[in-house]
């Protein structure tokens, strides 16, 4: 080769410059399509990867979702359960929409490795009822939450404290059900802001259910206590009747003296 670069120097700089962006085409610019997860189509925006997942009839988050994303769309499908590290691996992930699917549970570490880059996640339109407050607490993304059938207590109330929720859909936070039966149909945010907190009422009822525990076990007791000493007064007495029974001789007085 270095021969043939020494014998034709002109043709040898074309053919090593053909080659030099050859190899640069290859190595330095990875085929991100070849990554794309099955039915998903994966696209350039702004610069940044999208890989674009909507209505594809998913009944669970893909595992090969390009580690390079920055925007994933997951909404309009089957998906069920979001379990732990399902985007672990996605490190540059800034928007997320698991928008309009069935989802009914979240894991506590669903969302572990990409709390610090996410700027977006949807949420709205599933069937969440409650979500552990660890999965989103670390959070600084902006979330969407409406559109569930939320039950309204303590652990959800606490959620709201510690989350970032989008003003525009927050009044969309309703009680489908609740602890309390007067709230139920109304927006999460209105109850709230009315004064009222669940987790005081969860410590009332709480309290209460003990108070009514340890009254039942007291009455048990005293029952127990009038019983055994009836119970005794009743062979005592028959006892007596007994040895009243018996001829005199046969009985010492000081016998019915201390039975009495």
């Amino acid at each position: 080769m270095i021969r043939m670069f020494l014998a034709h120097p002109a043709t040898s700089l074309a053919q090593l410059s053909s080659t030099r962006v050859f190899f640069c085409l290859l190595l330095c610019i990875p085929p991100a399509w070849t990554a794309c997860p099955q039915s998903c189509q994966c696209t350039d925006h702004s610069g940044a990867m999208a890989v674009l997942c909507s209505s594809k009839h998913l009944d669970e988050i893909p595992k090969d979702i390009p580690k390079d994303a920055v925007f994933v769309k997951l909404d309009a499908n089957k998906i069920t359960q979001i379990p732990n590290n399902a985007f672990k691996h996605l490190n540059h992930l800034e928007e997320l929409d698991l928008s309009r699917n069935a989802i009914e549970k979240i894991d506590m570490a669903a969302f572990r490795g990409v709390a610090d880059g996410l700027r977006t996640l949807d949420l709205s339109n599933n069937l969440i009822q409650s979500i552990p407050k660890e999965a989103l607490v670390k959070l600084n993304a902006k979330i969407r939450l409406s559109n569930n059938p939320w039950h309204c207590e303590c652990a959800l109330q606490e959620v709201l404290w510690e989350v970032k929720l989008d003003p525009e859909s927050v009044n969309e936070i309703t009680c489908q059900t609740s602890v309390r039966e007067e709230y139920v149909g109304k927006p999460l945010i209105q109850v709230l802001d009315s004064g009222v907190n669940f987790c005081n009422i969860h410590q009332k009822t709480t309290d209460v259910a003990m108070f009514i525990t340890m009254f039942g076990w007291f009455t048990m007791v005293i029952t127990y206590v009038v019983y055994y000493v009836r119970h005794n007064q009743e062979d005592a007495r028959k006892h007596l009747e007994y040895l009243k029974s018996l001829p005199s001789t046969q009985v010492p007085k000081e016998t019915i003296t201390t039975v009495l």
